[in-house]
């Protein structure tokens, strides 16, 4: 619920509240297992954490590290069927 909730703040505004993504924002579908960098909660965190090529912001410094943690276990889940979904 935590992660849904930084999700519903950070993320929304480019991948949508059903995490479907945006493709003119270059915002990528979250809820398939389709993944440019792989899949993985280690990976997730780190493209919360650092951002990815100019287009996905860095959130570190906005959430620290345990909310990164947070959202990326809820991101990871949107995709692998755990989380009850935005």
């Amino acid at each position: 619920a935590a992660g849904a909730q930084k999700f519903q703040t950070f993320c929304v505004a480019c991948h949508g509240p059903d995490a479907h993504g945006n493709q003119q924002m270059g915002a990528p579908n979250l809820t398939d297992r389709i993944w440019l960098f792989g899949g993985s909660p280690d990976v997730l965190r780190k493209t919360i954490t650092d951002g990815r090529m100019g287009q996905m912001p860095a959130h570190l410094d906005k959430l620290g590290p345990q909310k990164v943690r947070l959202l990326a276990a809820y991101v990871y889940s949107l995709s692998h069927g755990t989380a009850a979904g935005p």
